[in-house]
């Protein structure tokens, strides 16, 4: 692990002023092995890089060129039948001494596409893609032959090609610069969130910071937790259109909104909202596609009331968190629909996958009939059989502490795909067997936040920096400043971007007077 220093200082790994440039060939890494992989195939080419995708972690510089020596590295494990990319993207000339994984989303390991960003900012930078195309159906990969699950695949997946990716990645920026990095990054949001609790969980001494976003931690719970809206729907044999369970939601909003002082669309205080979807049973509601006037009816508002309340079991036993009530619920509750009264299911791909494909080892199940007795099953054996895989919530952090790590989490409370409340669990429990978790592990909750960002709340974007001057200069985020982004009001003006400090977890953003645009008006209790 680093020291702390100073950012602004030249880092002992920058090429020095006058330095030849580093030779961009496979001769100048042929040297690169690990002593359990087989490397199948290595190329080196220079190439201008130019961001294409932006990501939470930097600020946005779509316009920019980077010369860039751009490394693949093909591998396999010896008997595993396995065959992985990792990319190492280099910059040629303006390297800051850094490195940083960049993490996937979904079933998506990594990409290339995710390295232009940090390359364009001076950071040497890896992705890997765990041993799949990021637009390989599931059963292609996940399945080694009908009913039987290629093991080796998913460990790819869940840590053991992520572990790989950083070893090979700071062994080619030795290579290229002649000298590792003076630190080494993590960032992700969804997956990659909980691909860097994997990294502290597991190889802690991978990373100094990692910056962990709406982490898909509880894999093996919250997976199959996704389906409970179908399955609700399919209970009640009733499926709603979008317009009538977004009303729904647009009601609950209106009803718990200025529990924290403030008309803004945004519920702060989540656990105060009570709000009870049956009031609004009859109220009238203009849509459009379909197009027409519905009356939310009552097995819509059981819909959303289950929903929030969470999966249960047939004997009343919950098996995992519900969303609050702010969250679109369409993302998994979602339905096709030819006009408001003819609806069909249209179930998340992710989490129909995990419980066909995975679950059940057969990728053509019809999951429209499920009960709630083998819904409750696939359950519990997800549990059973993914915890020490897929599961990510170890909560002994002891040795990314003693390593020095910091790790920086931060998660919508509006997310409409990842439950915020599990993240909150996983916290929690940590909390309680570190009191002084604080040092080194940080969440902060960002109210009126979807998935990864989106939404009318306010989005941290500025958290890998942060990050960084919390490693380098330690400088341990108190609070972290966060924006909204502008939206176009119905008059076609543009809102304005307000600001607030994020607090962090357990203490509470709430309002303490004053112009809610601005981030003083808001104190941490």
């Amino acid at each position: 692990m680093g020291m702390y220093e100073s950012s602004h200082l030249l880092l002992a790994g920058s090429i020095a002023l006058g330095a030849p440039t580093p030779k961009c060939t496979g001769s100048t890494f042929a040297s690169l092995s690990l002593p359990n992989i087989n490397i199948l195939s290595m190329t080196a080419t220079t190439a201008q890089t130019h961001v294409t995708k932006l990501t939470n972690a930097f600020a946005p510089t779509t316009n920019t060129s980077t010369e860039t020596c751009q490394v693949t590295i093909t591998y396999t494990h010896p008997g595993w039948n396995d065959t992985i990319n990792t990319w190492v993207w280099l910059p040629t000339s303006s390297w800051n001494g850094r490195f940083v994984g960049m993490g996937g989303g979904g079933w998506v390991t990594g990409q290339q596409i995710a390295l232009g960003q940090p390359v364009s900012q001076g950071y040497a930078a890896v992705s890997t893609d765990g041993g799949h195309d990021a637009s390989a159906s599931t059963e292609s990969w996940a399945l080694s032959s009908e009913g039987n699950l290629n093991w080796p695949l998913l460990q790819d997946f869940s840590a053991v090609a992520l572990d790989e990716a950083a070893s090979l990645g700071k062994s080619a920026t030795q290579l290229f610069y002649g000298s590792r990095p003076k630190y080494s990054y993590w960032n992700g949001c969804s997956t990659g969130g909980r691909q860097g609790h994997m990294m502290a969980q597991r190889f802690p001494t991978q990373y100094d910071g990692i910056l962990a976003a709406a982490p898909a931690i509880n894999w093996d719970k919250f997976i199959p937790a996704e389906y409970w809206p179908q399955l609700v729907m399919g209970l009640f044999d009733y499926y709603p259109s979008a317009c009538e369970v977004n009303a729904i939601t647009t009601f609950a909003i209106a009803a718990c909104d200025q529990l924290d002082g403030v008309k803004d669309g945004i519920i702060s205080l989540p656990g105060q909202c009570k709000f009870d979807p049956l009031s609004v049973v009859g109220k009238k509601v203009q849509c459009s596609s379909p197009n027409g006037t519905l009356k939310i009816s009552r097995k819509a508002a059981q819909f959303a009331a289950a929903v929030w309340a969470g999966p249960k079991d047939s004997h009343g036993e919950k098996l995992w968190y519900g969303f609050n009530h702010e969250a679109p619920l369409t993302s998994l509750g979602g339905t096709t629909c030819t006009s408001l009264n003819d609806c069909s299911p249209s179930p998340f791909p992710i989490t129909a996958d995990w419980l066909s494909t995975i679950l059940s080892r057969n990728a053509s199940l019809d999951l429209s009939s499920l009960t709630l007795d083998e819904f409750a099953h696939l359950f519990r054996a997800s549990i059973n059989e993914f915890q020490s895989v897929l599961g990510t919530r170890d909560t002994d952090l002891t040795e990314f502490k003693s390593a020095g790590g910091k790790m920086l989490t931060w998660h919508g409370m509006k997310d409409q795909l990842i439950y915020y409340n599990g993240t909150v669990d996983y916290y929690t429990q940590v909390l309680e067997a570190d009191p002084d978790v604080h040092d080194y592990y940080r969440f902060f909750p960002a109210p009126g936040v979807e998935h990864c960002g989106g939404g009318p709340g306010w989005y941290p974007g500025d958290s890998f920096q942060v990050l960084v001057d919390w490693v380098e200069r330690g400088k341990a985020p108190e609070r972290l400043r966060a924006r909204t982004t502008p939206t176009a009001t119905t008059g076609g003006a543009v809102a304005p971007t307000r600001t607030a400090d994020l607090c962090p977890f357990p203490n509470v953003m709430t309002y303490v007077g004053g112009n809610p645009d601005r981030a003083e008006a808001f104190a941490c209790k």
